[in-house]
């Protein structure tokens, strides 16, 4: 056999290989909103190749919303989810074994306008404050028990409260229309872009009523079954993330590649997204479930089985630990 012959035949057992090798790499489906904040670290994982480094292809569904993405995973269209971890916890009260791999912990503020005389939620008595999240968001539940633990103030009672989507909440805060208002994280970032200020942070209300403010709020949602069955899976998506956000926090170059995907309309916004994000990874290591434990307490007390269902008490086995 010549020399070409040889290597023809050699090439062809390599791509015969790898074609298995590729075929056999097991795929993980993730549902999430389409236009949500999410695909910035999915796209970063599957540029970077960061999900086959650990032994999965990762293959993104863009969905309409967060509820067409539960309905398509509880359906088994999908593998994993991204949903905050007190959906979670009311799934698994009501005997459904899903688990939860913290992915961010960005809660965000309640912004005032530029030139607001406000220097506290009491200065808001008697104004709108805009919420984009609904009644039962979670920002808005726990600045209500901040503002009545700090001042005695029925926030709910005392202002008048405007939902509206995400984006009519932005407008209406920007141009004044509003006392106060709270968002999502990305639309707060370019609400301070445009000149609004923090009355007060999540954060820092969390802190005031003993809560810590580093317990993740969002994360990847997966089946007790897959953790079961396939815990390499769980744990190499949960690498794959923090592969992602290592990049992310470090690399100016990783956020030039994701940018027309980020929906910026100027360099300010692209800057204060960019920072949003980064505050928002959460350290690496185990969730504090005492914490977490003592906000679900709070949300029970506030929500109330609208929000949180018959979880009054955190349930076992609800977090990856470890990958979290």
């Amino acid at each position: 056999m010549s020399f070409m012959r040889l290597l023809g035949s050699a090439a062809s057992v390599l791509a015969l290989t790898a074609g298995v090798a590729w075929a056999e790499m097991p795929v993980l489906r993730a549902a999430v909103q389409e236009s949500g904040t999410v695909n910035w670290e999915l796209t970063t994982i599957k540029d970077n190749g960061f999900d086959t480094a650990h032994g999965f292809e990762l293959q993104v569904q863009g969905m309409a919303g967060g509820p067409a993405a539960q309905v398509a995973f509880q359906g088994g269209e999908a593998d994993v989810i991204v949903s905050d971890w007190l959906w979670v916890a009311r799934q698994r009260s009501e005997g459904k074994d899903f688990v939860f791999v913290p992915y961010s912990r960005a809660v965000g503020a309640l912004m005032v306008p530029e030139g607001s005389a406000a220097t506290s939620l009491a200065d808001l008595k008697g104004q709108k404050i805009g919420i984009a999240g609904g009644p039962l968001d979670k920002s808005w539940i726990i600045l209500r028990a901040y503002a009545q633990q700090e001042y005695g103030m029925d926030l709910a009672a005392e202002t008048e409260q405007v939902f509206g989507a995400p984006p009519l909440i932005f407008k209406t805060g920007v141009s004044g229309e509003l006392g106060g208002a709270i968002n999502f994280w990305h639309f707060l970032a370019k609400m301070e872009a445009a000149g609004m200020k923090p009355l007060v942070t999540v954060d820092d209300a969390a802190m005031a009523l003993g809560l810590d403010p580093q317990t993740p709020l969002l994360g990847y949602v997966f089946k007790g079954e897959m953790l079961r069955d396939h815990p390499e899976l769980v744990q190499g998506m949960a690498q794959a993330s923090r592969d992602a956000k290592d990049l992310l926090s470090t690399s100016d170059e990783a956020w030039e590649a994701i940018r027309p995907i980020m929906n910026a309309q100027s360099d300010a916004q692209f800057d204060k997204l960019k920072e949003g994000f980064r505050a928002g990874i959460p350290a690496p290591g185990p969730v504090d479930e005492v914490a977490a434990g003592k906000m679900l307490k709070l949300m029970a007390d506030l929500g109330g089985a609208d929000l949180v269902g018959t979880a009054t008490e955190l349930p076992e086995g609800l977090f990856v630990q470890p990958g979290s």
